[in-house]
Formats: C-alpha cells, sequence, structure tokens
C-alpha cells in the first residue's frame, strides 16, 4: 500500500472511532408517562432491568424522567408537556391513555407504549407498519376482556348477568368494552356495563350490582386494581380482569399478557429506537405468551369453587 494511501486509512479509521466513541459516550434521555392505575412501578423497573441487559445503564448512557398522573387523566397532558419540553430523546408511554397524551403532544419524539389495541384507539395506523412516531407492544388486548367472559362462565357455569366496570376516559374503554358485548351475546350473557371516571363511583357500581344480583364483575385494566378487588371482595363478588397484578390485590383472576415478556419486548424496541429505527417502521409487538393467576384464598372467602383443571394450568395460584 502507497503511504497517502496508507495515512488517508488512518485518517478514515481515525474519524469513524470518533463518531463510534462520541455514540458510546451519549446519554440518552427517556421520559416514562403513565396514568398511575395500575402502579406504573413494576413496569419502569422490568424496562430498566431489559435495558441494563442491553447495556444501558442508569447515570453512564441513559437517564429517565418518571412522570405519573397518579391516576388523574387530567394530568396526563401537561405532564406530557414536561417531556417535550426536557427534550428527551423518546418517551415510554404507560397504557393507552398515557400514549394518546405523549402523541397529542409531540409528533417528532419517539413513542413507544404499551397499551391495547393501538390501532383501534388511533394510536397507530396498522400494526405491521405504525407510521409516525409511535410504536410498542399491545398487552392487554381488546379481545382478552372477551376472555375474561369464558372463565367467568368456566368457574361459574349459570351466570347470566356480569358487571363491566369501564374506564370511560381511556380511549381503550370503546374496544374493550365491545369485545365484552360481543363474546356476551354468543354465550347468552347480559353485560352490565358501569361507565367511571377512575375511582370515582366505583364503590357505588359494584354495591349496584352486589344487590342486582350480578354473578361476577370484569374490572378494564387502567382502574384502580386496589380498590376493585377490596370492594369486590366485601360484596363476595367473584371478580375478575386482565391485569396480571389484580389477584396479588384480591381479586379472584386475571388473564393478562406475560408481563415479563412485555418488558422484554418494550426494552427491545427502546433500543431499536435508540439506535435510529425510525417508530413508523418497527412493527408492534404482539404476546406470545399469556399469565393466567389465581387468588384461592379470595375464592375460598367468596366461596367459589375453582376447578381443579384451572388451577393445573394456572401460571400463578395465590394461597
Amino acid at each position: 500500500m502507497k503511504r497517502r494511501e496508507f495515512l488517508t486509512l488512518l485518517c478514515v479509521l481515525a474519524i469513524a472511532g470518533a463518531r463510534s466513541a462520541t455514540a458510546q459516550d451519549r446519554t440518552f434521555k427517556i421520559g416514562f408517562l403513565a396514568l398511575g392505575n395500575p402502579d406504573p412501578a413494576p413496569f419502569i423497573k422490568g424496562v430498566k432491568e431489559g435495558l441494563h441487559t442491553l447495556g444501558y445503564v442508569d447515570g453512564q448512557n441513559v437517564a429517565f424522567e418518571l412522570r405519573s398522573a397518579d391516576g388523574k387523566p387530567d394530568r396526563l397532558a401537561p405532564l406530557a408537556a414536561e417531556l417535550v419540553a426536557l427534550n428527551v430523546d423518546l418517551i415510554v408511554a404507560f397504557q393507552t391513555p398515557a400514549g394518546t397524551a405523549a402523541k397529542r403532544a409531540t409528533s417528532n419524539i419517539p413513542i413507544v407504549t404499551n397499551a391495547g389495541d393501538p390501532v383501534g384507539t388511533g394510536l397507530i395506523a396498522s400494526l405491521a407498519r405504525p407510521g409516525g412516531n409511535v410504536t410498542g407492544v399491545s398487552g392487554a388486548g381488546a379481545e382478552l376482556g372477551a376472555k375474561q367472559l369464558e372463565l367467568i362462565r368456566e368457574i361459574l357455569p349459570n351466570a347470566r348477568r356480569v358487571g363491566a366496570l369501564i374506564n370511560a376516559p381511556d380511549p381503550f374503554s370503546r374496544p374493550f368494552l365491545g369485545q365484552i358485548q360481543d363474546a356476551a351475546k354468543v354465550m347468552n350473557i347480559d353485560v352490565v356495563p358501569f361507565m367511571l371516571k377512575g375511582a370515582d363511583g366505583l364503590e357505588a357500581a359494584i354495591a349496584e350490582m352486589s344487590r342486582s344480583g350480578t354473578s361476577a364483575v370484569i374490572m378494564q385494566p387502567s382502574l384502580p386494581h386496589e380498590l376493585t378487588a377490596q370492594v369486590a371482595l366485601k360484596h363476595r363478588l367473584p371478580s375478575f380482569s386482565p391485569n396480571p397484578f389484580f389477584p396479588g390485590s384480591g381479586g379472584l383472576i386475571a388473564y393478562s399478557a406475560d408481563y415479563e415478556a412485555m418488558y422484554r419486548d418494550t426494552a427491545g424496541l427502546i433500543d431499536k429506537v435508540l439506535k435510529g429505527r425510525s417508530p413508523a417502521e418497527l412493527p408492534v409487538q404482539l404476546p406470545s405468551k399469556f399469565w393466567l393467576a389465581v387468588n384461592l384464598k379470595t375464592a375460598k372467602a367468596i366461596g367459589v369453587t375453582v376447578p381443579g383443571i384451572m388451577l393445573t394450568r394456572a401460571d400463578e395460584v395465590i394461597e
């Protein structure tokens, strides 16, 4: 190799090395936005751990800005605006209300959501090619609402009337309730929806179900699961939800996407976006594993017998 060519090659390698070092030395700023129902702490912890396995170390090459609306939907818009003003590199939105607020706040900053039915709620154009600045993981799909009815029928074969606690401000409420109602027609079950705004009216709704002879209640995941579980238990009403943490709070049964897999998938999408991939072309990840949890202690307290076959296939049995 001639001396001039050799020197040119050395210069090219030096520039490439400098660029690589700059990219590695950069600290990415990630904003987390959550409604606050349910508690986003397990989700945030799981995503952080997933990012850590991919080489992101808090305080070294990544920093986090956490914002929770504490269950108050009207606080999401200003919190999303805060993250935009901080010029974060990416926003992670936990559940549909947070994803909607983030999308309204910016069309430039990439958004990775963990939300149910992102197409039906208008967050993305399609699962394969989301378009815009939003992609993510669809965990609590609307069809899981219908799955709760199947479980109710399995435990309570004579159930004819089921209450549905619906979080009206959440855009996911419409497809979630729609799937329940469609399944109910096939199964000859009467579904009575109670349209709520977070915790407001929740206790009164469950009390009304109890008085009217409702067989069971289904809770939308973005409602306060701890309060719902406690009030349903007080009224001896079997309770179901696609929220994986619901039985841990005293709810009877949860059937949901496997949350640990969702955390890993979310972290993987964040990594791809930070490395330059466009959210518009990153397909939304759908769950490949599901999680069935049963609170046997609650079942005994309200006088419900959970079939042995269901217990054998459950991923978690709380005794």
